[in-house]
């Protein structure tokens, strides 16, 4: 694993496609390790971030129409990143505008990428605690529910796929091991 560069596509020229509120997309055209050329399809997003947020043993979760989805889905809060903000700010603000909770303290538990086969969108997923009661602020945009779930409702709703996001899962799974051991990840 100590050659980064074995696979390595060099990029020889980009088309811009489009570019929208949230995403932009584009065409490279790339030289491949054995010489050959391709070209892959990309998706270039700012970031996001997702809580894990606990209240009284429980997880805050939202619902809401996700239209390329064509259904409703449970998730735990999150959103994508404003231009120049830090993560952690972020989710503080996320938590409190889906949720109407505040937390005294947050920390990150991991980052990951969604899709890297065609997008680099990273998502930086955070714990937080100490919840007080805040202020929904909700998108003009965004109509949403927020509840608070036990584990084992939240291990039936990823059964009947009402859960089915990789970052809520992971969430999920995340609050199962803290359960079982008091730690949310083997590295803590």
């Amino acid at each position: 694993m100590a050659n980064d560069k074995k696979f390595e596509e060099v990029t020889v020229k980009t088309e811009p496609i489009f570019q929208g509120r949230v995403i932009s997309l584009q065409v490279d055209h790339v030289k491949l390790p054995n010489g050959e050329t391709a070209t892959r399809e990309i998706v270039r997003h700012p970031g996001a971030v997702a809580v894990l947020a606990l209240l009284d043993d429980k997880l805050l979760v939202v619902e809401q129409y996700r239209k390329p989805l064509e259904k409703s889905q449970v998730e735990i809060p999150a959103g994508k990143l404003e231009p120049g903000e830090e993560p952690a700010e972020a989710a503080k603000r996320e938590l409190e505008e889906e949720t109407g909770y505040r937390c005294e303290s947050i920390r990150h538990l991991c980052s990951f990428y969604t899709s890297p086969g065609f997008a680099d969108e990273i998502l930086h997923l955070y714990v937080a605690e100490k919840l007080t009661k805040g202020t929904v602020q909700l998108d003009e945009d965004e109509f949403i529910d927020c509840e608070a779930i036990t584990l084992e409702q939240a291990l039936d709703l990823i059964k009947q796929q009402r859960i089915s996001d990789a970052k809520t899962i992971l969430a999920v799974y995340a609050w199962q091991l803290y359960r079982l051991t008091g730690a949310f990840s083997p590295h803590e």
